[in-house]
């Protein structure tokens, strides 16, 4: 297993996975990484809906218009927020993001790869969603994350950037 600083340099958005089953195990690994995320007063609003289908998988591609990474994906996480369950409104977006963070970051630890594809805050595509898979009216389609294992290695890019950093005043 990497060390955190390694995880979170070499993580990429992969969009190619190999035709390689993902052990159920390493699925409840990387849900319950997320379930540790902060949130709000520690509501949690976040509810995770594991697709492993590949034939439901192909149809959430073709419901969402980015999500290109599902194409060969033997996993898709659909991460939805509880607006019943949020400190306040619009927090399960910040608390479900922070969950995401660790999603991919703990499949990253673990062997795997990952791409965040939002279905908010687009309406349509919420709606589809939410319409699709029967979610109860107060549970909002927020993300879907692919996961795999990736077809090519991927470089570390260089992405520090000292002038986005601004001590004491801008």
């Amino acid at each position: 297993m990497q060390n955190t600083i390694d995880t979170i340099y070499d993580r990429r958005s992969v969009r190619k996975y190999i035709d390689k089953e993902v052990n159920p195990d390493l699925v409840d690994e990387i849900l319950r990484a997320a379930m540790f995320a902060p949130s709000g007063c520690n509501k949690q609003p976040w509810h995770f809906v594991v697709f492993n289908d590949k034939e439901l998988i192909k149809e959430i591609k073709a419901m969402h218009p980015y999500a290109s990474a599902l194409a060969t994906a033997p996993v898709c996480i659909m991460v939805c927020g509880d607006t019943q369950k949020e400190m306040a409104q619009g927090f399960y977006q910040v608390d479900c993001s922070a969950a995401i963070e660790n999603m991919i970051l703990a499949a990253k630890a673990l062997g795997l790869d990952t791409c965040w594809m939002g279905i908010y805050p687009w309406e349509d595509t919420m709606a589809a969603f939410t319409k699709r898979f029967n979610l109860p009216e107060n549970v909002k389609p927020f993300a879907l994350i692919s996961v795999g294992y990736s077809e090519a290695k991927q470089e570390r890019p260089r992405r520090y950037d000292a002038s986005r950093i601004h001590y004491n005043k801008w």
